[in-house]
């Protein structure tokens, strides 16, 4: 049986989340609901120079997040537009 890791979303990523159009809003909201049953989905990277950070891409946007394995935990960093969220 697989565990669920628990989601949690930054202040900073909720915020670009609601920036974002509806249609961007409700994919981005779906990729973070999947975290939850598998945070390492296929297609996802682990970002260089950082410890258990990792990006999924959604077409031109970025998801950034942290995997915490001992506690189950997902937190969302930031979430944009490829230019910009890497910054």
């Amino acid at each position: 049986m697989k565990t669920s890791y628990r989601v949690e979303v930054s202040a900073t990523a909720e915020k670009q989340i609601k920036n974002l159009q509806r249609d961007d809003q409700e994919r981005v909201l779906r990729a973070i609901v999947l975290l939850a049953h598998d945070p390492r989905p296929q297609g996802c990277r682990k970002l260089k120079g950082y410890e258990n950070t990792y990006r999924i891409r959604l077409g031109v946007f970025r998801i950034i997040y942290c995997i915490d394995d001992e506690r189950l935990m997902v937190v969302i960093i930031k979430v944009g537009h490829r230019k910009h969220v890497y910054r």
